[in-house]
């Protein structure tokens, strides 16, 4: 994997994505030339027409990435690939629309979209069909070998075989386990020379997996098999990389402490990410105003009670606010005053909340939150007192996630479906950690993007 402005790409994905970008830059070309050919009209040179070939190639590109093209399902099945493709072009499309009416200047004419939008299809995914096999099979996995042949290795042997994983472990060494569960994993003592060994291996990477460091770190092997060019990684971080997570299984709080990440240099990320917050929750509060009014309207309608209702939420360093939405359970959903999970096809649920829930449409009267400050765009879901009392007691580090301000979406939001246990919720602390730790524009931008395919695809709503 590469790691772009503190987030891990993998290698296959960023190729791929490069070779889209040029592959739209074609297609806008080919619909230009085409139509030019058509009307009569002299073809100038390329140059004269780079803002219009570019707006293209990069409207289609980010909603590519925003219902979710380059995602594992999509690499590795060509239908849901083109299924993707198809809506991705056609909000590419809509995108356009808008930079036009923005900035005329740059408009590429209606005839040039009607044959650049089908070449734009054809030629992406006949990429993926000719280099399918190619993204998902060896070439593009780094080859690991694994120091342990405990619990923890069995996990990165687990990972190793789901469909999509950036590597492969092509060894175990056995490091004296008492409890060991590979029976593949070769003795230490029975080898050599541990650097040449993996070395022969052609392995890029050693993970170690030790089930206990303490008096029982390698040293020496480790400093040879590094001096040899082989990467050398501890557990965490390599879960961290792949996952997109931070393990709480594996972590410790020397690993957090020293690790990179929770940078203090990120001032003028947060300046810009307060002038986005205002800027975008104004305008979003001025455009879905009359969606709001509506839907209101007809919550009023369907059951008693108001259309909106404030819960209290825990907010940054754990100070509370009110956080306004529009109602989509019955008044009396808690009528003990105890906070209650939600739970699949809860009973609860009015019709009209049902559909606001899965189109996101009852969370919009929180931009007023964003826009006072209380909240972000992008963050972790804020919680309700009672449940962060309880999950605090249970979950190791889930205090850290204050230390972000929360947000309307988020990096377990985009990753993890919506859950409502205990075990959902440690699910969603590790991504919430993630995020804490690797905060960036460009991942506040990726996080966004991929929002869209929320809303489009609400297989976790609830």
């Amino acid at each position: 994997m590469i790691r772009l402005f503190k987030h891990y790409v993998p290698h296959a994905v960023l190729m791929l994505g490069l070779f889209d970008i040029m592959l739209l830059v074609a297609a806008a070309e080919f619909g230009w030339v085409y139509r030019a050919g058509q009307i009569g009209m002299a073809v100038e040179p390329i140059p004269t027409r780079i803002p219009q070939l570019l707006s293209f190639a990069a409207s289609l590109e980010m909603a590519m990435i925003a219902v979710g093209v380059y995602g594992a399902t999509s690499l590795q099945s060509l239908r849901h690939a083109a299924a993707r493709i198809l809506v991705a072009v056609s909000l590419g499309v809509i995108l356009l629309s808008v930079i036009y009416f923005v900035m005329p200047g740059m408009t590429f004419w209606r005839s040039n979209l009607l044959y650049s939008m089908p070449v734009a299809v054809i030629l992406v995914f006949t990429l993926r069909v000719l280099l399918g096999k190619m993204i998902g099979g060896q070439a593009f996995k780094r080859r690991v070998v694994v120091l342990g042949a405990g619990a923890r290795a069995a996990r990165l042997k687990a990972l190793g075989q789901t469909p999509g994983a950036g590597f492969v472990v092509v060894g175990y060494v056995s490091m004296s386990e008492p409890a060991r569960v590979i029976p593949e994993a070769i003795a230490r003592d029975a080898i050599y020379n541990l650097a040449d060994h993996v070395v022969l291996l052609n392995a890029s990477e050693v993970v170690l997996a030790l089930e206990e460091r303490r008096n029982a770190l390698p040293l020496k092997d480790l400093l040879r098999i590094r001096t040899t060019g082989v990467h050398v990684n501890e557990i965490s971080s390599f879960l961290e990389r792949e996952t997109g997570r931070v393990d709480l299984q594996s972590v410790n709080p020397s690993w957090l402490i020293f690790s990179d990440g929770f940078s203090s240099g990120r001032m003028l990320s947060s300046i810009f990410k307060r002038l986005f917050d205002i800027v975008a929750s104004a305008v979003l509060l001025t455009v879905m105003a009359p969606v709001i009014i509506l839907t209101a309207i007809a919550i009023k309608f369907e059951s008693k009670g108001p259309a909106f209702y404030r819960q209290r939420r825990v907010g940054l360093y754990g100070v509370g606010f009110d956080c306004i939405k529009l109602r989509s359970m019955r008044q009396d959903a808690e009528v003990t005053g105890k906070a209650v999970w939600a739970e699949k096809d809860d009973p609860r649920i009015t019709r009209i909340g049902r559909l606001i829930r899965k189109c996101r449409i009852d969370e919009l009267p929180q931009t007023w939150s964003v826009l006072k400050g209380e909240m972000s765009f992008v963050g972790p879901r804020p919680e309700r007192p009672q449940f962060v009392d309880d999950l605090e007691q249970q979950l190791n580090y889930y205090a850290e996630r204050h230390m972000v301000k929360p947000g309307i979406t988020g990096w377990a939001q985009i990753n993890y479906p919506y859950g409502a246990s205990i075990e959902d919720s440690r699910q969603k602390l590790e991504y919430d950690l993630y995020y804490a730790k690797n905060y960036s524009p460009f991942l506040d931008l990726l996080i966004l993007l991929q929002t869209i395919r929320v809303v489009l695809w609400p297989e976790g709503a609830r």
